[in-house]
């Protein structure tokens, strides 16, 4: 028998998730949420460039719970943490590419989210006898790959896992970037702050390594590095002056007995328009990378790259290869996220999640 899913939301990540679950032989999607007026009423298929789905997006909590789904993608920016507890009381399973991997974050941030978000969640949970499963990219799989192959290595020092975007320019649009600071005076106050309050799923994804490799830590840390423009030019997020920030570079540690040991860096600059890079790494290379310091020394670049003319791809292209692989590892865990005991459960408590149902023998 079928899951039955509901997509959270319609933007870049729905899009390629709703692909996924109608792609999916054990999944049927029977509904979805829309926050803005204007997506309520209309076909989910229309809002994600599909055909008509005959399924009507609506902002009605009961609706949702009304369709019976077992399981919610939950795919906004911001999670609504009233939202989650509703669901997972009501006993619906959540798989979230929305800044979540342990709950680390919220506890980080409970001007935001409450005092007591990463608890709420987890007694919803147990109340709802459902599972919460957060998931994504880096922070999220990649972080997970980097202690899989620590299993190749003794005397582990070090485990660091880096996104590397040596030209973010086509990105820069995105809301998720938008508070980095990219054309803001490189001395802008209370920048640092934004920063790590922006990217503190990050620290989940420290916390998400430490379980993993059985590290006790003192503390999760984050710094911040700045590169200036060479010169003035446009983006899709607006006008970078020269000498206003063209690059970042952030740091999130896991300190343990007073050293560094877990490293979580983004390194995202504005092409050859960023000065003083030269130590944040190959200017050249480009994709995720895990390097860990051990007996053996490990260094691992994953690169997804979208299937066909490479020439051809457009910045939409860009923006949708990096959505679709934010969306499938979370669609592709639903099944084992249902079979899960109940909680807030992370890579470390799930069986190895991989592409089940979707190898095939390619076409002649």
């Amino acid at each position: 028998m079928s899951l039955r899913v509901v997509q959270w939301t319609s933007g870049g990540v729905a899009k390629e998730a709703v692909r996924a679950v109608l792609s999916h032989h054990d999944l049927e999607l029977v509904g979805m949420y829309a926050y803005s007026e204007e997506k309520v009423g209309r076909d989910a298929g229309e809002l994600v460039g599909l055909p008509a789905l005959g399924i009507t997006a609506t902002n009605d909590v009961d609706a949702i719970l009304a369709a019976r789904p077992d399981v919610v993608s939950y795919n906004p920016l911001y999670a609504d943490i009233d939202h989650l507890v509703r669901l997972l009381e009501a006993g619906v399973d959540v798989v979230s590419t929305c800044q979540f991997l342990t709950g680390w974050s919220y506890d980080f941030q409970p001007e935001k989210y409450g005092p007591d978000a990463r608890a709420r969640i987890e007694e919803a949970a147990q109340r709802g006898d459902a599972s919460i499963f957060g998931t994504g990219i880096n922070p999220g799989h990649v972080n997970y790959q980097a202690c899989v192959m620590s299993s190749l290595c003794d005397d582990l020092t070090h485990v660091r896992v880096s996104e590397v975007v040596h030209d973010i320019v086509p990105f820069l649009g995105d809301p998720n970037i938008a508070a980095i600071g990219f054309g803001e005076p490189i001395d802008s106050p209370g920048l640092p702050a934004r920063q790590k309050s922006e990217t503190s799923v990050f620290g989940d994804a420290i916390e998400l390594m430490a379980r993993v490799l059985e590290i006790e830590l003192d503390e999760i840390r984050c710094s911040s590095d700045f590169a200036p423009a060479t010169e003035d030019f446009d983006t899709p997020g607006g006008p970078i002056a020269e000498g206003t920030i063209a690059g970042v570079q952030i740091r999130w540690e896991g300190v343990s007995q007073g050293v560094p040991v877990l490293e979580n860096r983004q390194v995202w600059a504005c092409g050859g328009r960023a000065a003083g890079i030269e130590d944040w790494g190959d200017p050249n290379q480009h994709g995720y990378m895990v390097q860990i310091t051990a007996d053996p020394l490990v260094h691992n670049v994953m690169l997804p790259i979208p299937r066909g003319d490479l020439r051809a791809m457009s910045v939409t292209d860009q923006h949708a290869l990096g959505m679709r692989i934010t969306a499938l590892p979370a669609i592709n865990a639903i099944p084992a996220v249902h079979a899960a005991s109940p909680g807030i459960r992370t890579y470390q408590d799930l069986p190895t999640i991989g592409a089940g149902g979707r190898l095939h023998a390619p076409r002649a």
